[in-house]
């Protein structure tokens, strides 16, 4: 079957969930990762052209996972399957809604009394590594991943990734001709031994979306006030940086015009919050290049992620009824607030 040229590219990670709830509810080896949440976020306004998924995996993924992403409308055609095993597991357990942690998988499920998964024995939580400024990791992408015709696309979201990836990837998308490229910031570099290196990522971007966590780590020690931290980044030539803040919402600084406005999220009934932030970011980018307006695509990101979050499948959002996504959007605009 032919395929449409995408007209949005994401690029992240593909990666195999294993979750706990604080309802007590388990999830073991279920598709999630970055690049999927961030796809689906965007595919609920902009469906068609199909959005492009550009990641890596190993022979070991699932293929019939990428069989599934495909009859649901995402392009899977950049996603790139190594011919080796690559470990993509992902632990997270939350203890409430607010506090995930990766650590530790072996007591929080003999905690709630439920066996050990054989699949995770041997499962190492690298969420706190620091990235390598010289070695890529097999998950890395390369300029050799891009089909061909992905690179007649107009727009791109570069989910977290390490240092490297996202030093090189806006570069090489900017000499594309992308018209629109954001970035989610990986807690690999958002660290202070990396704070003379992010501005170098940022330079040129349309937007810069970090989460609150990530901000006040890359500036421990040398700031604690988060319009100061997020001004402090915006003079590297980023349009828009937009604080991800998870149930407070979202911070936006347009550096266009050195406004600033804080948007509560959309009251949704949490049932699973992975990847709220990813399919925020997907969101935000359909919103954007729809009105051109960052407050309105911070809206949009919004509601994708209160979409996103009300199911346990990450393809849930999906299936959302025609017109829901608007009527929510419609609904927010009237509790933005401008500092």
């Amino acid at each position: 079957m032919e395929r449409s040229v995408p007209r949005f590219l994401i690029a992240g990670r593909l990666t195999r969930d294993y979750v706990i709830l604080p309802t007590g509810d388990t999830f073991i080896d279920v598709p999630g990762g970055s690049a999927l949440y961030a796809t689906v976020g965007l595919a609920i306004w902009e469906p068609s052209p199909r959005p492009g998924m550009l990641s890596r995996v190993g022979e070991d993924y699932p293929r019939l996972w990428l069989e599934k992403f495909d009859q649901r409308g995402l392009d899977t055609r950049g996603v790139t399957i190594l011919p080796q095993a690559i470990d993509v597991r992902t632990f997270t357990s939350y203890s409430d809604w607010e506090t995930p942690t990766h650590r530790d998988p072996i007591s929080q499920f003999a905690n709630l009394g439920i066996p050990f998964p054989k699949s995770l024995l041997g499962y190492e939580d690298r969420s706190k590594s620091l990235d390598s400024r010289t070695k890529l990791l097999p998950t890395s992408l390369r300029q050799g991943d891009f089909p061909t015709d992905y690179l007649g696309a107009t727009v791109a979201h570069l989910c977290p990734a390490d240092y490297l990836t996202h030093s090189v990837l806006p570069a090489l998308l900017r000499q594309a001709q992308f018209t629109f490229i954001t970035l989610d910031p990986s807690p690999g570099y958002m660290n202070p031994t990396f704070l003379g290196d992010v501005p170098s990522i940022i330079t040129g971007l349309t937007a810069f979306l970090p989460s609150e966590e990530e901000i006040r780590s890359l500036f421990h020690g040398r700031s604690f006030d988060l319009w100061e931290m997020i001004e402090a980044l915006a003079v590297y030539g980023c349009e828009y940086i937009i604080l991800k803040r998870g149930v407070r919402g979202q911070m936006l600084y347009d550096s266009t015009n050195h406004s600033r406005w804080e948007i509560p999220p959309y009251p949704a009934r949490i049932v699973n919050p992975i990847g709220a932030g990813d399919a925020f970011c997907g969101g935000f980018l359909a919103g954007y290049c729809r009105t051109y307006d960052p407050l309105m695509a911070v809206l949009h990101g919004n509601i994708s992620a209160s979409l996103v979050i009300e199911g346990n499948d990450p393809l849930y959002a999906l299936d959302c009824m025609p017109g829901l996504p608007q009527l929510r959007l419609e609904s927010l605009k009237d509790s933005v607030r401008k500092i």
